[in-house]
């Protein structure tokens, strides 16, 4: 079913309180606000893919893109995506840094994989963005984000339709609302939930959970004195991320 709406339909329809798009998700089960599928995200997404391989040189390394195929593999299988189209690269940069695409685009720097001490951390990290695969979060994000500019521009229309002195001062209030209190703590939740999806499947594959908490504190280690305070950040301090993952590994007996 194809859910995605026009910008002026998301106006028209949030103005009326018409505008529902929620499914439930298989592998978490919430229920979530989608406007786009995977398919779509996917199409979109692989320009950018074909961009960052030609921006940044892929390591052609055989030892290394051996050992990222081979826990890519086994976390896939541990996710019950082993028959997804995935693509694993490592790019040949010293940025501690990985990153997922739609459509199981898979990208490791060089740094990140030399970061790892072992296999069970760079699982960890594997765990972590098909988290983000499963738990549907780019599609949710874009959503989100499309729902909240329509719905911005559709108080704008509102207010401009008002004659009060302080209409600029309103609406620069509801951006910076909608900014803090929507899509950046919704981005969060999504990083704690990939941490937690990305254990579960670390459990599965045989891999050590505990080492991913290890991982997180030599993150929060080295990052001290250079983060952005943690309610103007997309992502968790490495220390909340620390103890979440450590409770819920506690919790699920994978200790």
């Amino acid at each position: 079913m194809d859910i995605t709406l026009s910008r002026r339909q998301l106006i028209a329809g949030l103005a009326a309180g018409s505008v529902t798009a929620c499914v439930t998700n298989p592998d978490t089960g919430e229920s979530q606000f989608l406007l786009v599928n995977d398919g779509q995200l996917a199409k979109m997404a692989s320009s950018a893919w074909v961009d960052a391989k030609k921006q940044t040189p892929v390591s052609r390394d055989p030892k290394m893109n051996a050992r990222l195929n081979g826990v890519g593999n086994k976390i896939a299988r541990a996710a019950n995506r082993q028959n997804q189209s995935w693509e694993y690269v490592v790019f040949d940069s010293d940025q501690k840094n990985a990153f997922v695409m739609p459509g199981g685009k898979v990208g490791f720097y060089k740094g990140m994989m030399d970061f790892t001490q072992n296999d069970d951390q760079l699982a960890a990290i594997m765990g972590h963005e098909t988290g983000h695969v499963t738990g549907r979060h780019a599609a949710a994000r874009y959503s989100t984000q499309i729902a909240a500019g329509a719905g911005l521009a559709a108080a704008n229309v509102a207010l401009s339709q008002t004659d009060t002195r302080y209409r600029n001062e309103i609406a620069a209030v509801l951006g910076a609302g909608v900014t803090f209190g929507v899509i950046l703590p919704f981005s969060r939740k999504h990083e704690l939930q990939a941490d937690k999806l990305g254990a579960d499947y670390m459990y599965r594959a045989g891999y050590d959970t505990r080492q991913s908490v290890r991982l997180w504190e030599r993150m929060a280690a080295e990052n001290t004195g250079s983060r952005k305070p943690e309610f103007l950040s997309t992502h968790p301090n490495p220390e909340t991320r620390v103890r979440e993952l450590d409770a819920y590994i506690r919790a699920k007996g994978y200790v």
